[in-house]
């Protein structure tokens, strides 16, 4: 996340730190979603979650175009990554079961 860098100073607390937090909680919650596989619904709570995580570096990636703090092409790039992170996490969900751990 190099391109946070360059964000004014007083974003620190603000527009960077929503952008480095909601862009980790994605991962997060993705790993805690894959350990939790016994349990369809504990599994779908939390790619639920990171699906809302992802949706949200969204909207701070668009906050950061407006303000002018990020370029428009690498925010597009993000944005499209995202995109391809919450059409993934979309398709687990419409197909659940398949993804659960089965219980012997």
């Amino acid at each position: 996340m190099k391109f946070l860098k360059v964000f004014p100073k007083e974003e620190t607390y603000s527009l960077t730190d929503q952008i480095r937090r909601s862009s980790r909680s994605v991962c997060a919650n993705l790993a805690e979603a894959w350990r939790k596989r016994h349990y369809k619904g504990s599994f779908l709570l939390r790619l639920n979650d990171a699906e809302a995580e992802a949706a949200e570096s969204q909207v701070w990636l668009k906050f950061a175009v407006k303000c002018q703090y990020l370029d428009l092409e690498t925010a597009r790039q993000l944005y499209s990554q995202y995109n391809q992170i919450l059409g993934m996490i979309v398709k687990i969900t419409k197909n659940v079961d398949k993804w659960l751990l089965k219980k012997t």
